[in-house]
């Protein structure tokens, strides 16, 4: 037993809960909990330049490997409402995040000192917890609690509040005698398995919606081994995707009203059983749900009792974490393979193989100035399998997922159902500062980019180099594509005329990203023409493999270009832009079949 500071005894916790890297903006009522952290010296601190950039940060940082909780570190008032943006993204995708913030002493609250606000309050819709800790000893214990809260059930964000005399104040506390609590987790049992295989065995067109559950749990390996041995096709989630690989003869495609594969649609709307793993059903998943679920029956697996039924009824639902889950039906699943009781599915498999085979979507057009759609061709090129690919909302997102191709878990780094513009940027640098040797490509629009455009300089202060592809076309265009529903083009465009680039083609465009990267201290290339691309990617690569910077690699768009989507898995809209039309002028259409 020793007399230490309460924040001393907090920091010796972070690093028993095996916590190594930090991200935040100090300030006064903090500074007492970033003097532990000096005078201990273990846990690597990196210095944002937007605190909600650092909650991203954190985001970034959990999702790139198992077992990791991103902190994030602020003072009080502005830096925790800062922080809510992130609490609400990690908590909607089931990430533990954990966010500590400073706060006015005891005796100064609810007297509206300076930057004194009810943080937990306000945190507390989006955070699986949130406290403002009034009794010094109970630091300590409120991080022990915290850490097993993150870790139980379904994962999710934690704040904790510090009163600064709360920080400052003496406690005795031996840091030999504590334990990091163990983690609940619901698990299947061979009843429910067996109930499950009954189910499946009755159907005809079986497909697997495997969700981020399947992730978070670290059972890709099992969900491809349950896959293989029912032979059973796999439609992985957003969320879910690089569960399995994308070129797994058993990976049917994407379904969903952007996110999707035209494949992935048409075998989901062929089904007739749905086996889902460590999924919620998300809306832009299924549409609307008489059309998802219509002719079909479900099987629902998840972690949190509340999700079940929580979209629509299933027909049997069971709670379980998805390993826990996978691992039972796999053992049951292979013992009816090897006394012959699995129905044979094969010839199913083959029509989605089949379908995969045929309906894509066009990718290559030369035309001048690039279409999104070569961008993505080029980079599936230009990268190879173990990339890890980041990026959050927007056209430039859908058509992502649309186009690339993901063959690893945490290798597709989405913000899933929050999709915050800037999410990217920040996210990519916490992804760098979890995995030094990672490849790691993000991928913004040009207004996600300039959300948080300063976090440039946090990866160049730290030496925290990827490549960030930006698709320019100066549009809002996810928004512009949705308003052509109100026959109007209002508010969305980014483009102006620079009078700092009288000279350049692209004056026209706004802002000129190369010059505010290379202000930033990175480095930045420009692609405008086709013949470009290889080049263009070689030498980004280069370019942050000598410099240790974040390399950011623009594409110039032409203005106007429409995505697949639609309102409906049964009425996406297939664009196929012709090759001429005004800059300005909703692009003309010919539908696909």
């Amino acid at each position: 037993m020793a007399r230490m500071r309460a924040v001393d005894a907090a920091v010796l916790v972070l690093e028993k809960e095996g916590t190594s890297c930090a991200f935040g903006v100090p300030g006064a009522a903090i500074n007492p909990f970033y003097s532990a952290l000096k005078a201990r010296g273990t846990i690597r601190h990196i210095l944002a330049r937007h605190v909600e950039a650092a909650s991203h940060m954190a985001e970034g940082y959990t999702r790139a490997r198992s077992g990791n909780i991103g902190l994030c570190i602020g003072t009080s008032g502005p830096a925790g409402t800062d922080m809510i943006t992130g609490l609400y993204s990690a908590a909607a995708d089931s990430i533990p995040i954990l966010c500590i913030t400073g706060q006015a002493p005891r005796a100064r609250l609810n007297k509206e000192d300076f930057q004194a606000v009810d943080i937990a309050a306000i945190a507390a819709p989006v955070a699986k917890w949130a406290v403002t800790v009034m009794e010094p000893y109970l630091v300590p214990m409120a991080l022990q609690k915290a850490f097993y809260l993150m870790r139980s059930s379904r994962p999710g964000p934690v704040l904790i509040d510090l009163p600064v005399d709360v920080q400052l104040a003496e406690i005795e506390f031996d840091i030999d005698a504590y334990e990091p609590l163990v983690p609940f987790k619901p698990a299947m049992s061979r009843g429910q398995a067996e109930k499950a295989l009954k189910m499946l065995n009755a159907a005809e067109k079986p497909v697997i919606v495997a969700g981020g559950g399947i992730i978070n749990a670290d059972a890709s390996d099992l969900l491809i081994e349950f896959a293989e041995v029912t032979g059973v096709p796999v439609i992985p989630t957003l969320m879910g995707w690089g569960a399995i690989p994308d070129d797994h003869r058993l990976m049917a495609g994407m379904c969903g009203l952007q996110t999707s594969h035209r494949y992935g649609n048409a075998t989901m709307l062929e089904a007739d059983f749905v086996f889902g793993i460590g999924n919620r059903w998300a809306n832009r998943h299924t549409g609307s749900v008489d059309v998802y679920t219509k002719g079909k029956k479900f099987f629902h697996v998840d972690i949190e009792p509340t999700q079940i039924g929580r979209v629509f009824a299933p027909d049997l639902g069971v709670v379980s974490d998805a390993g826990a889950a996978l691992k039972m039906l796999l053992d049951v699943a292979t013992e009816w393979k090897t006394a012959g009781k699995l129905r044979d599915w094969s010839g199913w498999a083959r029509e989605c193989q089949d379908r995969k085979k045929t309906m894509k979507r066009k990718t290559h057009f030369d035309q001048v100035p690039l279409k999104p759609q070569r961008v993505y061709e080029e980079m599936n090129k230009a990268f190879g399998r173990d990339t890890t690919y980041v990026t959050t909302i927007g056209l430039s997102q859908i058509a992502g997922a649309q186009f690339l191709h993901v063959y690893k878990p945490r290798n597709w780094i989405n913000c899933g159902q929050a999709g915050p513009l800037g999410w990217t940027l920040p996210a990519a640098l916490g992804v760098r500062a979890a995995d030094p040797q990672r490849n790691i490509v993000a991928l913004s629009g040009d207004y996600d980019f300039q959300f948080m455009i300063e976090e440039l300089a946090v990866g160049a202060q730290h030496k925290l180099p990827y490549i960030h592809v930006v698709v320019n076309n100066a549009y809002l265009g996810l928004i512009r594509q949705a308003q052509r529903g109100f026959s109007m083009d209002f508010e969305v465009s980014l483009a102006f005329e620079n009078v700092n680039r009288k000279d350049d083609p692209e004056a026209g465009y706004g802002v000129d990203h190369v010059a505010v990267a290379e202000a930033m201290g990175c480095k930045a290339v420009r692609v405008r023409r086709p013949e470009e691309f290889a080049g263009a990617f070689k030498q980004a690569q280069q370019l942050m493999k000598e410099h240790q910077v974040p390399v950011v690699l623009e594409f110039i768009l032409e203005r106007v270009t429409n995505v697949s989507m639609g309102t409906e898995i049964d009425k996406i809209t297939e664009f196929e832009e012709l090759a001429e039309h005004h800059e300005d002028a909703p692009t003309a259409i010919v539908m696909l079949d």
